[in-house]
């Protein structure tokens, strides 16, 4: 099985096999990004699978020279989030939510929980973060949460690295500034 950095990713929407390689290197990320955004185990589960199929759709855009294929997933993932809250705020779609969950069994739902538990205090993190501007949060949360270069968060909301530079150590101080000591030393661990 190839590396996910050695995979073309363009090739995932046509090649089982790529997709597969990718689909496996990538789960976990994807599943711990989702996490750390929604408590619903049901939604985190059609979030994911929304992720991928976003991914296979949009292969044909990932440039290998703007970072690696994680850093690209990373950047779907934040839109298809973004997208999914924003239908939300402005339609209920209960049916789709119903029948989503009629699709997983105890044993998954179990899993979705635990993970979404081992993640309360990321959370708690964000709930600071809400109080920054948009584009400083994204930032904030590419960086420190999901682990990116301040390269790759920059090229991922398409601003220059000097000014993400300048941004994230604003906006770090802000969140650090909102938090209770023990949160506080969970934004300073995260790279």
């Amino acid at each position: 099985m190839k590396s996910s950095s050695t995979l073309d990713v363009r090739l995932i929407g046509h090649d089982p096999d790529v997709l597969a390689a990718f689909y496996v290197a990538h789960l976990g990320l994807v599943q711990r990004f989702v996490a750390r955004r929604v408590s619903d185990p049901h939604l985190a589960a059609d979030l994911t699978a929304d992720i991928f199929v976003a991914a296979i759709e949009s292969a044909g855009t990932y440039n290998r020279h703007r970072g690696e294929p994680a850093a690209w997933l990373t950047g779907v993932a934040r839109n298809v989030i973004h997208s999914e809250f924003f239908r939300r705020a402005h339609q209920q779609e209960t049916a789709r939510r119903i029948s989503g969950r009629r699709l997983l069994d105890t044993d998954s739902i179990a899993a979705l929980v635990e993970r979404i538990d081992a993640e309360r205090a990321a959370r708690t993190v964000y709930e600071a973060l809400a109080s920054l501007p948009e584009r400083d949060r994204a930032l904030v949360e590419l960086v420190a949460v999901d682990g990116l270069s301040v390269a790759e968060a920059a090229a991922v909301l398409g601003v220059k690295p000097g000014t993400a530079r300048v941004r994230l150590h604003r906006s770090r101080a802000r969140v650090q500034s909102l938090l209770p000591v023990k949160a506080a030393q969970v934004t300073e661990v995260a790279p």
